[in-house]
């Protein structure tokens, strides 16, 4: 089975290890990847991330997982909006909230990878990569 979206795969193994409780998780390392996770850092959903290499020379982005006091996981929920098959892209006054502003829209603009809300304050547009709650 081949990968055709890999930040969805990325999306998946970290809600997968956050539902086990792990302490962290590896994924394939790519540019995107590690905008995004800079972004789930700054937001408070991860407790760190470190760039590493594994025993077959893969390039990985470890992901440290957040926990509250009873276990359960930080990050709720994660999904991608923008999919191989069906983009999705929004203008900066368009900018959809995600649960009333107390989760996070990941955004691909022009400047870059960014939250939902600092594009609309840079007033720039883009395709939403995925919502973090």
């Amino acid at each position: 089975m081949s990968i055709s979206d890999p930040v969805a795969d990325m999306l998946t193994k970290i809600r997968n290890a956050g539902m086990a409780t792990h302490e962290k998780v590896d994924i394939p390392s790519s540019k995107l990847k590690l905008e995004i996770v800079k972004i789930l850092k700054t937001e408070g959903y991860i407790k760190n991330f470190k760039k590493a290499t594994t025993a077959d020379n893969i390039n990985v982005i470890r992901i440290f997982l957040k926990y509250d006091d009873a276990t359960q996981p930080i990050i709720h929920g994660l999904e991608k909006v923008s999919k191989p098959g069906r983009r999705v892209y929004t203008g900066y006054k368009d900018m959809p909230r995600v649960y009333n502003g107390y989760g996070t829209l990941i955004v691909s603009t022009s400047i870059g990878v960014t939250t939902g809300k600092k594009a609309a304050e840079k007033k720039v547009g883009g395709e939403i990569i995925c919502t973090v709650w």
